[in-house]
Order: C-alpha cells, then sequence, then structure tokens
C-alpha cells in the first residue's frame, strides 16, 4: 500500500514494524550474487512513540535506506474479490464501489489497494481475481503522523502476507508452490505463493503463547486445530488452483518444539522448519541464530525484501 511518492534514495530497505511491545526494525540489502545482506536487526522495548522510533531509524541508518512500515492484524482487512471488467486504472474506482456491502465502516473512510491474482495462462475465460486490502483512514494518517513526527521518511505502509510472500518467492521451487505457516503474539498467517506471486492467504487463531505453552494436552489441542485448519485450507485451494502443486509447507522460525514432527505424521504435504540463514547473509547480524530472535524479525525483514517489482 504506497501512499508516498516514490523518491530517489539509495539500495535497500529498512523495515519499521510497531508492535504492541516495541519496535522490530530490520535492515536489508540486496546482492548481485547470493543472498541478500541483513546489516541491521534491533528491537527496541517499550511503547512505540516518537522517540523510540526516531532511535530505530537512526541506528537503521533511515537516511541511507529506503522505508517501509506494517500494519498489524486487525488494522486492515484483505479481501478476494472477482476483478471487475474494467481498465487497469478505474479498477480501485470499481473496487472502492464494491466494497461498500462488505466493509463494516464506510467505504469513504478507506484507504485500498489491489493485488492482482495471475490465472492459468491455459484457461482463456478464466475469471481473474484479485485481493483487496481496505484500512481505515483513521488507522493510516496517524501512522504517516507519527513517522513524520520522528522525521523518518516513510514511503511504504506494507502487510505482513505481502512480507510473507517475499520471503517465501525465494524459497519457491521453480513453477511450484510453497504454503508458509507463521506465528506471532496476534496469531497465525497461512499463505501460499506461486511464481512471486500471493495466491492464499488465511488466519488462523492460534497465538505462538499457545504453542509455546508447557502443558502438554493443550498444545497438542493447538496442533490439532492447525491441522484440520492447514488440511481444509490446502484442499480447498489445490481445488480452486488445480494448476498449482504445492512442493511443500514451510514453518517460519520459532522456538516452538514438535509443531513440524506432528504436522508431518498428519498431513500428505512435505513440511519443514525455515531457518533464516538459509535466505539471508547474517554476517553481521549473528544474533539472527537463534530461532526465537528470527521469529521475532521473520515479518520485519520479509517486507525488506521489497523489490520494485513487486511494489
Amino acid at each position: 500500500m504506497r501512499f508516498f511518492k516514490r523518491s530517489k534514495k539509495k539500495d535497500g530497505w529498512l523495515a519499521i514494524a510497531l508492535l504492541a511491545d516495541g519496535i522490530a526494525a530490520a535492515g536489508v540489502k540486496p546482492a548481485a550474487e547470493g543472498k541478500p545482506f541483513v546489516h541491521f536487526a534491533r528491537f527496541l522495548d517499550g511503547k512505540p512513540d516518537v522517540e523510540s522510533l526516531e532511535k530505530a531509524a537512526r541506528e537503521g541508518q533511515a537516511n541511507a535506506c529506503r522505508c517501509v512500515t506494517l500494519l498489524a492484524p486487525g488494522e486492515y482487512q484483505v479481501i478476494n474479490l472477482e476483478a471487475p471488467n474494467v481498465p487497469r486504472e478505474e479498477m480501485k474506482t470499481a473496487v472502492r464501489w464494491r466494497l461498500k456491502d462488505i466493509l463494516d465502516f464506510p467505504v469513504l473512510d478507506a484507504t485500498i489497494d489491489v493485488l492482482d491474482i495471475p490465472v492459468d495462462a491455459a484457461q482463456v475465460r478464466a475469471q481473474q481475481s484479485v485481493f483487496v486490502v481496505a484500512a481505515r483512514d483513521t488507522v493510516i494518517r496517524p501512522r504517516q503522523q507519527l513517522f513524520l513526527d520522528a522525521k523518518v521518511g516513510l514511503e511504504v505502509i506494507d502487510i505482513p502476507e505481502m512480507a510473507q510472500r517475499n520471503i517465501s518467492a525465494l524459497i519457491a521451487p521453480e513453477n511450484r508452490g510453497v504454503a508458509m505457516l507463521s506465528f506471532g503474539q496476534e496469531g497465525g498467517l497461512l499463505t501460499v505463493t506461486y511464481r512471486g506471486e500471493l495466491y492464499l492467504t488465511r488466519r488462523i487463531d492460534i497465538t505462538l503463547d499457545q504453542l509455546l505453552e508447557p502443558d502438554h494436552d493443550r498444545k497438542h489441542a493447538s496442533f490439532d486445530r492447525i491441522t484440520l485448519e492447514l488440511q481444509r485450507s490446502l484442499d480447498n485451494f489445490e481445488r480452486q488452483y488445480s494448476f498449482i502443486s504445492i512442493a511443500k509447507l514451510v514453518l517460519g522460525p520459532s522456538a516452538v518444539s514438535g509443531l513440524d514432527d506432528y504436522l508431518s505424521s498428519n498431513l500428505y504435504t512435505p513440511v519443514e522448519t525455515l531457518d533464516l540463514a538459509t535466505v539471508f547473509d547474517l554476517e553481521r547480524t549473528p544474533e539472527l541464530k537463534d530461532k526465537a530472535v528470527q521469529q521475532r524479525f521473520f515479518i520485519p525483514l520479509g517486507a525488506a525484501l521489497r523489490t520494485e517489482a513487486a511494489a
């Protein structure tokens, strides 16, 4: 979701995520060859404010990077719609009209963006669908103002689904899809990416704390719920997008133990857990070798992988 005019800035993005308990900032620079280079990763504890944002931006050298921030779950909606049959330049206007009866707030008070869902090239008359991202202006404007007050040149406001898509695109086998499942304090996020495009997004109402639950029975009850949600979601996806073969389910990094083995025993899709060291060059940020730290920075690092082609 782009709200600021593009400026001529240096390579690399600094992603600044405002969380309930602090600010997670991560800087990534592209590499001509090899893995993207993580030059900065810092968590500032405490309620995000102008002072802590200024500090994160200063330490992350925001003046030498392009800056992106992220909306949190609950601050926006992602809606799958049939694409209106209108010219591209009229798409947002047409979609906004359709949202009148879908959103639980006035559509005139919404900031929206539209993401294409490519169709199967072999299906000549396939119906084009789009993801519509909608957020209240009362969420967007204070976020913009906070960055203005901190004198941080914000260029993009993004969402976790696209950040997770960015990482999935790096690990997807050629011409096959990848399902990815990550967990945070707000719950789980399931996505399916194919040829660098987002095709599926689902929220799962199970938090990271529930998965770290020491009680065996409660923990495995959460495992059961996740398994059932995955089975339903992936089965529905295969029926809807039969031209996409999902190569594997990749779990985002975390300190959760046993989930990968549990899912491997109950799903027909191969399951593996992501180590960010296989995706990024972490030479300058060795603290990211810890799985719990990787979990905290997983979405910010994904956001910092933005490319102009994906903007």
